[in-house]
């Protein structure tokens, strides 16, 4: 256990200290852990890779570069900035808007893989930095995908072990995700106003631009624009068709190649592999994390400090998942944190007290905007922006993510203490 943990924050101080590409470091931490973990075999390795998470990736990555060589990315870019009539804070906002709609619906981990490519188009038609604009959708992404069942991981986790319904979720948890987007997003506007400032020639310049003609392969998108569509509603359905993510995705894209004229060899050579190796390496460090049971040791310490009493069971479970999340990874966390918080429940009598799932999805999924790490969004985001050009350092998501967490987390424990405890 001591060299894992050792071996997870040596690695994450020096991410954070941006001195080493972060794929890089995570390879080496994952090779030594699986060297020198007694108790964590290369089987086990292998077996905490999520692959679901692996996949769906590669196909989303496949699908969106077989579309953005039609052009219809800028296509989508020049109309969404000429609706908004070039202005900064309608652009922010109707972005983050579109991003936490689509979260809630689709997934944020897709979510991001759509609408990234197209906040770089936009920016750079309006000449403002992307960054700020891809830090709000990313946290607006975590937010959104908090709403629903089929939002965010931990979410789907948690239905999983419980079976609690996908109108349940959103009973439940989109009243405080609503409230939670009113007050974080116009926050984040206003922190980031000035590197999103749009200059009136500007304004007037993207007012100008001829969308259609933005459309470089019309022929092309007749093909693969199709692919795309079909593949975005089968996610929608997937629950109900019983067919996970990754199938979906990579199913698309296998459709895709087909029908498209790209040559094979140069859309493979556009995957994000620094992006998908760095998710390899995270799950292997977390998974000899889980394997040696220090994830289960602070998941052990929710009882601890809580001592038995309902409200500080359900404020105490918020609070750690929201911390553990944001340093591990919001998957694994909370997969950690299931056998813990039915305990707590049963211990108190509480089994059918369905607050107390509704406390760990908060905690987890609004944890996920802490850091880079935290949830497979941010990472897929830091990917994408180092590919443009313009790479996410780790302690500028961190400058915006914590206290960003801190509010969000804050707003939920009060909507848990009005509406599970006062109540």
């Amino acid at each position: 256990m001591a060299i894992a943990v050792a071996t997870f924050l040596i690695v994450l101080a020096i991410i954070a200290s941006e001195k080493m590409h972060r794929t890089n470091i995570a390879l080496l931490g994952a090779a030594i852990v699986v060297l020198f973990v007694g108790d964590f075999s290369q089987e086990q390795a292998i077996e905490s890779i999520d692959f679901n998470t692996i996949g769906l990736l590669v196909g989303m990555m496949i699908l969106v570069y077989l579309t953005q060589q039609t052009g219809v990315y800028d296509f989508v870019a020049i109309r969404a900035g000429q609706i908004s009539g070039g202005k900064s804070f309608a652009v922010t906002m109707s972005l983050a808007g579109t991003t936490a709609v689509l979260s809630a619906f689709l997934d944020n981990l897709t979510t991001i893989l759509l609408i990234t490519p197209i906040t770089f188009l936009l920016a750079d038609a309006l000449d403002i930095d992307a960054i700020p604009l891809l830090i709000i959708e990313v946290i607006a992404s975590n937010i959104g995908g908090t709403a629903t069942l089929i939002g965010d991981p931990p979410n789907i986790i948690i239905a999983g072990a419980t079976g609690l319904s996908f109108n349940a979720f959103i009973v439940n948890l989109a009243p405080i995700v609503i409230v939670t987007f009113a007050v974080v997003i116009p926050l984040l506007y206003a922190v980031f106003r000035r590197r999103l400032h749009v200059e009136e020639r500007n304004r007037k310049a993207i007012m100008e631009l001829n969308a259609i003609a933005s459309i470089r392969d019309s022929a092309e998108l007749r093909r693969t624009g199709p692919v795309l569509i079909a593949t975005v509603l089968a996610f929608f359905a997937h629950q109900a068709l019983h067919i996970e993510p990754a199938t979906v995705a990579l199913s698309g894209a296998a459709v895709g190649l087909l029908v498209t004229r790209i040559d094979l060899e140069e859309t493979l050579a556009h995957i994000e592999w620094t992006t998908l190796f760095f998710f390899v390496a995270l799950f292997v460090m977390v998974g000899a994390l889980e394997a040696t049971g220090a994830i289960g040791h602070v998941a052990d310490a929710v009882k601890d400090i809580t001592g038995g009493d309902r409200t500080a069971e359900l404020l105490g479970i918020v609070w750690i998942a929201a911390l553990g999340s944001g340093v591990v990874d919001n998957i694994p966390f909370t997969t950690a944190m299931i056998p813990v918080v039915r305990e707590l429940q049963e211990a108190a009598g509480n089994g059918g007290d369905d607050a107390y799932w509704w406390a760990l999805a908060l905690g987890a999924c609004f944890g996920g905007n802490a850091t880079m790490i935290a949830a497979a969004a941010n990472v897929a985001a830091a990917g994408l922006a180092e590919r443009a050009g313009t790479p996410i350092g780790f302690m500028t998501f961190l400058r915006v993510g914590l206290p960003v967490t801190f509010i969000s987390i804050a707003m939920a424990s009060a909507y848990i203490a009005i509406r599970y405890v006062a109540l």
